[in-house]
């Protein structure tokens, strides 16, 4: 943060009146950013994903102050390099790390229960996922995700979500010095042709004595991530059902066959999907709560799209 705003100041003393500043970043609210600006009018937040030669989707986070003008020629911008732009409004974690976090933090929520490691991951798999929760942790980083965890808590104090990740990274980056694969072990140990399983996860986290079938895992880790793009939704961070859906296909591969979050939501019907979310809630807590704004469709029989 301290970075981004030294090198705003340094850009805004050299830089035509006409010029708009866009930073990426993935977590970092943009109006805070834009503090830095002498014209916070124009400054934007333009939010590539990794690796930016593949992946189609930008997220353009429209900060407090971000002028329409600023926007459009931040869509101009995305569209001239042939990336799809999805116009997100600003908060902590925007749009896709948002939802997206919710899929890991859920496996590392089971694995804290004693469900099987190998269980989660084919879970994952067979969701249609790029990568299974586990696995793709230890490719973000479970230091950097430690650390991103830390620095919520301490911003946002008793209002930050809760997150049932946060002792399992607790206990691997802090107690194991287990930091992810770019530091050469994780939740799966790295070695020359291949990765597996790390063996130590038995003792560090016990299996229970009775497994969940992997419908049941496959549900959890589909569902956390409907919920909290529903929640986006609710809050109106998006402009449009079409960009939730777009936005999570193509920013981290939410399961394609269904369409996207709210396409799911929508075939699943929802009043079914209060019904699963609430019989989850009972047991699990309040990440699993369906938002006021789907209890309300389900109410009046409504859907996003039509």
């Amino acid at each position: 943060r301290a970075v981004k705003a030294d090198v705003t100041r340094k850009a805004d003393a050299v830089l035509s009146d006409r010029a708009v500043l866009a930073s990426n970043t993935s977590t970092l609210p943009i109006t805070g950013l834009a503090e830095a600006s002498s014209r916070p009018e124009r400054f934007v937040g333009l939010h590539f994903f990794s690796p930016v030669e593949k992946m189609q989707l930008v997220e353009v986070i429209v900060g407090d102050r971000t002028s329409e003008p600023t926007l459009a020629h931040a869509l101009d911008v995305v569209k001239a390099l042939r990336k799809t732009p999805i116009v997100v409004r600003d908060s902590r974690g925007f749009y896709t790390s948002r939802v997206f976090g919710t899929y890991v933090s859920e496996g590392l929520a089971l694995l804290r229960e004693g469900v099987a490691p190998a269980l989660i991951e084919n879970a994952g798999r067979m969701l249609g996922m790029p990568m299974p929760p586990l696995a793709l942790a230890d490719e973000v980083g479970l230091g950097l995700m430690h650390q991103v965890g830390r620095q919520t808590r301490a911003d946002l104090g008793d209002a930050a979500p809760d997150n049932p990740g946060t002792p399992v990274l607790a206990t691997m980056v802090e107690t194991l010095g287990r930091t992810g694969k770019r530091g050469g072990a994780g939740f799966y140990a790295y070695a020359e042709g291949g990765k597996r399983l790390w063996p130590g996860l038995a003792e560090q986290f016990p299996l229970a004595a009775a497994q969940p079938s992997v419908e049941a895992v496959k549900e959890r880790l589909l569902l956390v991530q409907v919920l909290e793009a529903c929640r986006c939704m609710d809050a109106e961070l998006l402009r449009a059902p079409a960009d939730a859906d777009v936005g999570a296909v193509l920013g981290w591969g939410f399961a394609p066959y269904t369409g996207g979050p709210i396409t799911y939501l929508d075939t699943l019907g929802a009043a079914e999907a209060v019904r699963r979310a609430d019989a989850l809630a009972a047991e699990l807590g309040p990440r699993f709560s369906p938002p006021p704004l789907l209890r309300r469709m389900a109410e009046r029989g409504e859907r996003f799209y039509g």
